[in-house]
């Protein structure tokens, strides 16, 4: 007979802080929460404090916590086969892979399964080059890819640069066509674009076209700042691409699986990339998975050769039971509609935030991965803390960041960035009660604006 327990807050504290290691943070000094619990938008910390949850943890509970049906799914498949050799075949894996064929556009079809983000992001470099024969692969300077060493460099995040002694090589990356600060100074959105493609052409032309195999981007930007591609630029990559035969990459991680308001942030663009990455909303961060999905020809390639790439954990049978279960929660209760829905409440919702604070600079949104961008002058577009910002140059936003904690709302505050990206099962209620919360903390920002 097993005995329940009370658990003691200050004993976990105590445990984590002394035995565990902690994601790109100074290892003391640090207070995190202590979540006992979590359901539909909501974190419960052991003292019994609630938050609401504004950036699905990590963008990726896009279903919400603690949804029934993921757990059951997980608990079937275990209790019939938790693990095999991924030379084995499982419903599981079948039933995922036939979906995901079904769901991603174009003729993308075939899936290879990481155990995350990070993992698919290198598997499809591999896959490019082994396909193309080329070894160059050009991405965004304001852009993040994943945490190993190839993600990292194929990153322009500045959390890669600790590391660029030991980066991949053959990396090159290419200015954003980030039209509130435009690299070009253009005028309109559309005059950007033209700019930011015929700058991408001519990197293509100075590395060597037959020497690239890919060109990588986000299907629509997160953590770098929710930067929204102006109207064309994805198809004109793609036409670049294909011009001087070189592979298109797309990066749904983040933007994957309705978060954008589609089933993925590159179908906003009518393009079709020819390897898509995947994982975060794959299964909704309940159990890690990843991976990408390809065109038959590309494996039709390695038909009579081996396909030099693999993880002991590919195709895990648990985690590709509750994928499906994920993907039929977004499915049964309409979520990839409804993100789009709430999306637009919540564009609306920060115009009327922005008319009365003026820290507001720019809102971009695009079904639920949104970002809000604080300056101090909306004129200048003089930042609230400058991209990259050095410690003492974050005392504004550390403190708007704090009184959001202080109000019971969990989300990223990262550099003069407010990220707004809650789950997609969010109705209008829920985003009143988050716009109330920012509506106190950007208060703060707007005592330093000039």
């Amino acid at each position: 007979m097993i005995t329940a327990t009370k658990t003691n807050p200050a004993e976990i504290l105590k445990d984590n802080l002394e035995h565990t290691i902690f994601s790109w943070s100074k290892q003391s000094g640090l207070a995190p929460l202590n979540i006992e619990r979590a359901k539909g938008i909501y974190l419960y910390e052991r003292s019994g404090k609630r938050y609401i949850d504004f950036s699905s943890q990590l963008m990726n509970v896009n279903i919400g916590h603690g949804h029934p049906k993921v757990a059951e799914a997980v608990a079937k498949q275990m209790a019939e086969v938790s693990y095999v050799h991924p030379g084995m075949i499982t419903e599981a894996r079948g039933k995922l892979g036939k979906t995901l064929a079904e769901i991603t556009p174009g003729s993308l079809n075939r899936t290879f399964f990481t155990n995350g983000g990070t993992e698919a992001i290198e598997h499809a470099m591999k896959l490019a080059r082994l396909y193309t024969g080329r070894h160059k692969i050009i991405t965004l300077y304001q852009s993040y890819h994943g945490a190993t060493y190839g993600a990292l460099s194929a990153g322009g995040d500045p959390r890669g640069l600790p590391h660029d002694s030991q980066g991949v090589p053959n990396i090159i990356h290419v200015e954003n066509p980030y039209f509130y600060r435009c690299p070009w100074n253009s005028t309109t959105p559309e005059e950007c674009t033209e700019n930011a493609l015929a700058h991408l052409e001519r990197v293509v032309k100075y590395e060597g076209p037959q020497y690239i195999a890919a060109i990588m981007l986000e299907g629509e930007s997160g953590s770098s700042g929710c930067i929204k591609y102006p109207p064309g630029y994805w198809k004109g990559v793609k036409k670049i691409a294909d011009e001087y035969g070189i592979l298109t990459i797309a990066d749904e991680v983040m933007s994957g699986f309705g978060r954008t308001g589609k089933w993925f942030g590159i179908d906003h663009h009518g393009v079709v990339p020819d390897i898509m990455c995947m994982a975060k909303g794959l299964t909704a961060g309940y159990i890690p998975l990843g991976g990408i999905i390809v065109r038959e020809e590309f494996i039709k390639h390695f038909d009579d050769k081996p396909l030099p790439i693999g993880l002991t954990y590919s195709a895990h049978a648990v985690a590709c039971a509750a994928a499906n279960a994920v993907i039929d929660i977004y499915k049964e209760e309409d979520l990839v509609a409804n993100a789009a829905k709430m999306g637009r409440y919540v564009d609306e919702s920060v115009a009327k935030l922005a008319m009365t604070h003026p820290s507001i600079g720019d809102f971009r949104n695009t079904g639920l991965l949104g970002c809000i961008e604080l300056v101090k002058n909306r004129k200048t577009k003089e930042p609230m803390a400058p991209w990259n910002a050095k410690p003492e140059e974050m005392a504004v936003m550390n403190t708007v960041a704090a009184k959001i904690n202080e109000l019971g709302m969990f989300t990223f505050v990262r550099w003069n960035w407010i990220f707004v990206a809650p789950p997609l099962c969010i109705d209008k209620a829920g985003i009143d009660e988050g716009m109330e919360i920012l509506d106190k903390a950007i208060g703060i920002a707007d005592e330093a604006c000039n």
